[in-house]
């Protein structure tokens, strides 16, 4: 899905307007004041341009209900702001997460508030079941996910393609070939984010071609570790990953390199200094873009992450809304931002998306989010959750351990595929405990 792309994307803080007003779902009227002279608190670890775009929801929010909304930044570690707050009994109203695991740890320790029926019907509305599950807990729903990042597509660079004669691959057999054929006309095909800061990458490269080749069922079972690593699926996708990872010449400076590069310059190297054709990114590398001469939708685009299997990989990251007090004012906010009202606003906005699936394309302002959320729209039921992110943090989030450090080992001994299943089933086995 090569579509041409235009700019402006991910750092669009776009001089859109702050909403509509109110009543867009026809549960209350224009305007209605039913919260006058409540004020809510609202925590998440947005700045800049995301802060003045989520502000302008709560805008629209404010407008519809009468209540007044205060927003506080948590920073990047929202665990470090929340943690404290909660345990002195003064949490936020509401506090957006940006990792399941966070909404189930606080869950368990009873620091979150079930949301209230109507709340639910309005996520049953708007959201595939799959989405209502990652938001509760022992049965409970507890939280809403209101931005998604898209981490199923990669990026390259249109000249590199035009000058080799290759076109925008669908499969990964494509994707080997076009490598084959770019590496044989000069241009290295990638490069890649395996410093040991920034292996995360090498999960994404791994949970796109699991999806694609075990399906659903089994990334849901591995996500939870109710199949091992060891398991043949894991297998094949590792043989399939070493077909590009196992190329020194199709990476960049070769392996050496590979396992020290960070994040910001594998993009760099592709659209700053030309190093190579393709890197793989979620749509938040338009940022890292940005930061170049290269001008996103002419000199910098994307494809969908190809298709090693049946299934048309869909995977996400994202930031899942949860209430931390009771009373209208929490149950509210968190009705609001499930419904398509909030999403229509936002997307509007630029550099977002959402599973909602009552967000029509078009109420998107910048053209890559449109071909993003047609291809999330097309995956429907079978869109996934990043896996690494739903794995305790030990196992899937951490640098130099757990998952990141198999897989960085793996490129650089990309023939060992049982010892890297038996290395990622220790950890997985410690840290599920």
């Amino acid at each position: 899905m090569g579509a041409a792309v235009a700019a402006g994307l991910l750092l669009s803080s776009a001089a859109a307007c702050g909403g509509d007003d109110g009543g867009g779902d026809g549960s209350t009227p224009a305007g209605g004041g039913e919260l006058k002279g409540t004020t809510i608190e609202v925590a998440a670890k947005w700045t800049g341009p995301e802060e003045e775009n989520f502000r302008k929801v709560l805008q629209a929010f404010e407008k519809k209900t009468g209540a007044k909304v205060n927003y506080a930044s948590t920073g990047e570690n929202t665990d470090a702001f929340l943690g404290p707050r909660i345990s002195a009994g003064n949490p936020p109203d509401v506090a957006v997460l940006p990792q399941p695991g966070l909404m189930r740890q606080y869950a368990e320790k009873g620091s979150l508030k079930p949301l209230g029926a109507d709340v639910v019907a309005e996520i049953e509305k708007n959201f595939a079941p799959y989405w209502k599950e990652l938001g509760s807990a022992d049965g409970k729903a507890y939280g809403v996910m209101i931005k998604a990042a898209y981490k199923s597509i990669l990026w390259y660079r249109p000249q590199s393609f035009s000058d080799a004669g290759v076109q925008p691959p669908a499969t990964w057999d494509e994707l080997v070939k076009s490598s084959t054929t770019l590496q044989n006309s000069g241009t290295t095909p990638f490069t890649l984010a395996a410093g040991p800061q920034d292996s995360w990458t090498l999960t994404d490269w791994f949970e796109n071609v699991y999806l694609s080749q075990a399906g659903p069922e089994n990334y849901d079972k591995l996500a939870k570790h109710e199949i091992k690593w060891t398991d043949p699926t894991v297998g094949k996708a590792l043989e399939t990953l070493a077909q590009i990872w196992g190329k020194p010449d199709f990476l960049n400076g070769g392996v050496a390199t590979a396992t020290k590069t960070k994040f910001d310059e594998s993009v760099t190297q592709v659209f700053g200094q030309e190093k190579a054709a393709m890197v793989y990114g979620g749509d938040f590398a338009a940022a890292n873009i940005a930061t170049t001469e290269a001008k996103v939708g002419t000199d910098a685009k994307v494809f969908a992450f190809p298709k090693a299997g049946d299934t048309a990989p869909a995977i996400l990251g994202g930031d899942t809304a949860v209430a931390l007090k009771d009373g209208k004012g929490a149950q509210e906010l968190m009705k609001f931002l499930a419904s398509p009202e909030a999403g229509k606003v936002w997307a509007g906005l630029g550099g977002y998306l959402t599973p909602n699936k009552n967000v029509p394309p078009d109420a998107y302002s910048d053209p890559i989010a449109k071909e993003l959320i047609a291809q999330l729209q097309q995956a429907g039921e079978a869109a996934r959750y990043d896996m690494s992110d739903l794995a305790p943090a030990a196992f899937g989030a951490t640098p130099g351990a757990g998952e990141w450090e198999a897989l960085r080992q793996f490129v650089e001994n990309p023939t060992d595929v049982k010892g890297t299943q038996d290395k990622l089933e220790a950890e997985a086995a410690e840290a599920y405990k």
